[in-house]
């Protein structure tokens, strides 16, 4: 067993990879400002105070930690790719300042794995096709920018005792937790409402998908991992074949968007992370899921 502090824990995608470790044998400490609410995980956590601050000694914080894995991340609520808002110098301090000192404070408390949650906006807007971990990156917003610039900051820490990792992770998807809302909720309720709802696609993968790759920065060999960076994703979608499920599940007689076209898209390799066991649950995953979140907001 190997005990992890999670920054950002109770966070969206933080609270997938808190369930998969603890379900898989490890001990976690959820990081953040506030301590996560009554409900939040399946078990009891315990909680450490921790801060994006690059002023604060936060060397405590992992006192008998042996991997930490920063999915924390200031922004405004609810957006990433604009999330600095008017702030974009405070936005930087925080995501990359604050970020590193973190790391650092890791390294220097002795903890062995650092995972980082970087994002496939490494990679920018501008390619098409398919890219894997050698396409350099090309970030054309902040957001990428301030991801890029914080794995090359943690891969330059790397030594033979402290063992980093970044993982490239695309659009997240699964149930939001108790109180909260899935990232579907509107889309759905649109859609059930005969509201006009415009094509577009995006790649998708479940949170669990991502707690497992999490898992295997945390526990494959060391050499393999150590200052790479992995692609994580899973499945090309548009929102006709996610409404599609929604269709058949509930007998909605309501016609579906039109098909949207994944011609320009950016598609990112996952062979590199595969190679290591990595499985994700694919279009039967997506499809039990999405049926789950049916279920669950239909009223009782």
């Amino acid at each position: 067993m190997t005990r992890v502090l999670v920054s950002g824990g109770a966070g969206f995608v933080g609270r997938f990879i808190v369930e998969h470790l603890m379900q898989n044998g490890h001990e976690v400490i959820v990081g953040g400002r506030t301590p996560p609410p009554t409900g939040c995980f399946s078990r009891p956590v315990d909680f450490v105070p921790l801060f994006l601050d690059p002023d604060l000694n936060q060397s405590a914080a992992f006192d008998d930690a042996e991997g930490f894995v920063h999915t924390a991340f200031e922004h405004v609520e609810g957006k990433y790719r604009g999330g600095e808002g008017d702030d974009p110098d405070g936005f930087r301090r925080a995501n990359i300042d604050g970020t590193v000192r973190l790391f650092e404070a890791a390294r220097t408390a002795g903890v062995k794995r650092c995972v980082f949650l970087s994002s496939r906006a490494v990679y920018g807007s501008r390619l098409v096709g398919t890219v894997d971990e050698t396409t350099p990156t090309a970030p054309d917003t902040l957001y990428g920018d301030v991801k890029a610039i914080a794995e090359n900051r943690l891969r330059a820490l790397a030594t033979e005792n402290f063992i980093p990792a970044s993982l490239r992770v695309t659009g997240v998807y699964g149930a939001a937790g108790p109180g909260r809302q899935h990232k579907w909720t509107e889309l759905f309720a649109g859609y059930l409402d005969e509201k006009p709802i415009q094509p577009r696609i995006g790649t998708e993968v479940h949170g669990d998908d991502v707690g497992a790759a999490v898992r295997l920065m945390l526990e494959a060999d060391s050499a393999t991992v150590r200052g790479e960076a992995f692609n994580v994703s899973d499945l090309l979608l548009d929102v006709r074949q996610i409404l599609s499920v929604v269709q058949r599940l509930t007998s909605c007689p309501h016609a579906l968007p039109e098909a949207a076209t994944a011609e320009r898209y950016l598609v990112m390799s996952t062979e590199k992370l595969r190679r290591l066991g990595w499985q994700p649950g694919g279009f039967e995953r997506l499809v039990t899921t999405i049926g789950d979140l049916v279920r669950n907001s239909r009223p009782a």
